[in-house]
């Protein structure tokens, strides 16, 4: 038997003018490009719980517009897909069940429309995929695979992770290699679509683990650049230092996401920068403290954070670590003043990079619900349009027409080769400011 494993990597912006603006302002579109060029650690991870029965091949596929019949023959196909290209997906499973070919569909869309998945699948895994992988299997090689493999309530120990089979990729496709080193985040964001909405709990993986995948990946690639697919890394303070630990030992460049706590310990920052950290993304999200109450539903986190945004950006900077911070525009409670705001602080910050995208109502998470219920939705189920770069509800401080116009000014504004250059030189002065200082000088090169 052999098993597709698939993954759908084309997301594109669905505003044109946001497009051509891509075009001449390659710092806006350079993370989107990273984002694709990531292969499905999903699927690579499901790979090392498949038996060695099944023969399986890995695939990417950008655009299905552009193949002819299928991109391969299998006699089942596992699809992954992001919301926005998940019309594409099912277009696909629709072509290979046409042929007889098993489809399974899975992931954080699936779990979040399965009834909607099953029109056009075989079988769909609801919640984590690593729970029931073994039975989906095991049905299929038996032929009686069931239609729903139901994995929420039964959280997985990332203690008994299988390696991900980084060995079925084609190793000259990509420029970062992903490894996870913990699920879920603390925090309960309205927006957020990560694996949160798969399983609400935090778990870290054990740290012996996380260092035999990156040597996993380095007897493959030369010097490869590590992406951590973590939702929030360093929440678990005492993990994630012996984690660093070891990982200065592996001499990789790595990338990751975590939340402001980062700044309050310099021991971790200095591990983080010794270990080869070259940058962190903070989700900051507005510039004001309007648009940041009730974002995150437990606690109000975020809001009580933003008298620290300034502090934060430079302490971790001091340490040579760049950060890229991100901003959601539209966000309720925000008017267009909010555009300028973002441009402001960015200048003011001394950030390094910056990411700006437009606040989207994921399938089923509390935003969509809220704007479904009040009728704000602009369509509903119009996946496509879950880019984070079009607008796909309606602001209660803007019209959409304004959210679209001024989302096209502030990326002209921050990506322009003047921006660009001047936050490139304010970093790189506080780098050599960090260089210069004996208590923060990085143990090896890890800058980018």
């Amino acid at each position: 038997m052999k098993l597709g494993l698939i993954a759908m990597s084309g997301v594109r912006a669905h505003n044109q003018e946001l497009t051509r603006l891509g075009l001449t302002l390659p710092g806006f579109v350079e993370r989107n490009k990273t984002i694709a060029s990531l292969p499905s650690l999903g699927l690579l991870t499901l790979a090392g719980l498949t038996p060695d029965s099944i023969e399986m091949e890995y695939l990417d596929v950008e655009d299905i517009k552009h193949i002819d019949g299928l991109p391969g023959e299998f006699d089942a196909v596992a699809i992954s897909s992001f919301s926005a290209q998940i019309k594409e997906a099912y277009e696909l499973a629709d072509r290979y069940r046409t042929v007889g070919t098993s489809v399974i569909l899975g992931g954080l869309h699936i779990t979040a429309c399965p009834d909607e998945a099953l029109q056009h699948a075989d079988c769909v895994v609801i919640g984590e995929g690593e729970p029931v992988w073994p039975q989906v299997m095991h049905d299929l090689q038996q032929g009686n695979l069931k239609s729903r493999y139901d994995a929420r309530g039964n959280t997985f120990d990332l203690a008994q992770a299988p390696m991900p089979r980084f060995d079925l990729l084609d190793h000259g496709r990509y420029n970062r290699i992903t490894v996870q080193t913990a699920r879920g985040c603390p925090f309960d964001c309205e927006f957020c679509a990560a694996s949160i909405r798969l399983s609400p709990k935090y778990r870290v993986k054990p740290v012996h683990k996380v260092i035999a995948e990156i040597r996993q990946i380095k007897s493959a690639w030369h010097k490869p650049f590590i992406e951590f697919a973590d939702d929030n890394s360093f929440v678990n303070k005492r993990h994630s230092k012996a984690l660093l630990r070891e990982l200065a030992k592996e001499n990789v460049r790595w990338f990751t996401e975590s939340d402001l706590t980062i700044a309050q310990d310099n021991e971790l920052l200095s591990l983080m920068r010794d270990s080869g950290c070259a940058q962190v993304l903070i989700g900051f999200e507005s510039p004001s403290p309007q648009g940041l109450h009730g974002l995150e539903q437990k606690s109000d986190w975020k809001a009580k954070q933003y008298e620290q945004y300034l502090t934060a950006i430079e302490h971790i900077q001091s340490y040579g670590i760049s950060v890229n911070g991100c901003f959601v525009l539209g966000l309720d409670g925000t008017s267009s003043e909010s555009f300028l705001g973002v441009r402001d602080f960015v200048d003011q910050s001394g950030l390094h990079e910056v990411q700006v995208t437009v606040q989207t109502a994921f399938p089923n998470t509390p935003l969509y619900k809220r704007l479904q219920q009040s009728g704000r939705l602009l369509e509903e189920q119009a996946w496509e349009l879950c880019t984070l770069f079009d607008v796909n509800f309606v602001p209660d401080g803007m019209s959409v027409e304004e959210l679209e116009r001024d989302f096209r000014w502030l990326v002209s504004e921050l990506y322009s080769d003047t921006a660009t250059q001047r936050r490139k030189s304010h970093f790189f002065q506080q780098l050599r400011a960090a260089r210069r200082n004996k208590d923060h000088a990085p143990a090896h090169a890890c800058y980018g």
